[in-house]
């Protein structure tokens, strides 16, 4: 549903800017999402490359918001949008190599799925858990990602980062205060690419079970409709799809939103949602879990942007 209005007083005026990415006005966010839901963006940047990417950031007003968007697969944008610059990574940061042994460096427009896959084929086991991850490695960095019992932040070796300024630095895990789904420390700077530490072993194996992992993925949740992966942190000792589905919400919809039939940390948009729609869908849940099962439920999706 995209009941965006056009914004005729964008702050920004792009023809301050020379660039060889696509730089666009009032652009509809939805098709940039996951949950294909949320308004309008002032101005849209995709850069064609990372120096492009630093020469916009080093004439933009530093005065003006930056929101960085990957595939928008943990993100939830409001109805009215996000005002300022919206630059999308996915479309451009998107190399991965091998840089020795054991070591891959990917930049964060490339999916968990791609690194996963891109170890096995150098015969590294340990990133496969990856591949069940929907977002990109910059997604996966910020909030430290993890499933089937392992997390982004345990390979990682050092991160570059990218300045508000344009300036590039490398920094190591010890600069971050890393947690459960959680990554401190980051100073008006971005993720731009990581290095990652995987064992080598037998890539072969590592394939195989990216399958299994793909296969009980492929199980257990509503792959194929439009969701955000999981909407919610699972609470310590417990899980939050557990949480939701003891309360009998499996189904309750609020407008074009609904809790998945298949697995209750899902919200699916039926292909009516508003944004609107899900977040109240989320608050919720989010009071029937806590009245009734005193667990007070901490979203794991992003919800940003401003209200219609």
């Amino acid at each position: 549903m995209m009941n965006a209005v056009k914004r005729e007083n964008s702050q920004v005026e792009m023809q301050n800017y020379s660039v060889r990415g696509q730089l666009d006005k009032n652009v509809h966010l939805a098709r940039f999402t996951s949950w294909k839901v949320g308004g309008l963006a002032d101005v849209l940047f995709q850069p064609a490359d990372l120096e492009d990417l630093q020469n916009f950031l080093s004439a933009l007003d530093a005065a003006l918001p930056i929101t960085w968007l990957g595939r928008g697969t943990n993100v939830l944008i409001r109805d009215g949008g996000i005002r300022g610059v919206v630059i999308v990574m996915h479309s451009c940061m998107n190399k991965i190599e091998k840089v020795s042994e054991n070591l891959m460096r990917a930049e964060v427009g490339v999916s968990c799925a791609k690194l996963a896959r891109v170890s096995a084929e150098f015969d590294l086991q340990g990133a496969e858990f990856l591949a069940g991850i929907p977002g990109t490695v910059g997604g996966a960095l910020a909030m430290n990602s993890g499933a089937y019992g392992s997390e982004t932040w345990s390979h990682v070796v050092e991160v570059e980062t990218l300045k508000r300024n344009g300036e590039l630095l490398k920094r190591e895990p010890s600069d971050f205060e890393i947690g459960y789904r959680s990554v401190k420390g980051l100073q008006d700077e971005w993720f731009v690419a990581a290095i990652f530490k995987f064992k080598q072993g037998d890539g072969t194996l590592a394939k195989q079970t990216i399958r299994e992992l793909l296969d009980k993925r492929n199980t257990a949740q509503p792959v194929g409709a439009n969701s955000c992966g999981s909407v919610f942190r699972n609470p310590e000792n417990d899980f939050a799809a557990r949480l939701i589905e003891s309360c009998n919400l499996k189904g309750l919809a609020v407008g074009g939103a609904q809790i998945s039939t298949k697995h209750a940390n899902f919200i699916i948009n039926s292909g009516d949602a508003s944004a609107s729609d899900i977040e109240k869908l989320i608050l919720q849940v989010r009071n029937i879990v806590e009245t009734e099962r005193g667990v007070s439920l901490i979203p794991e999706v992003k919800i940003i942007g401003e209200a219609a």
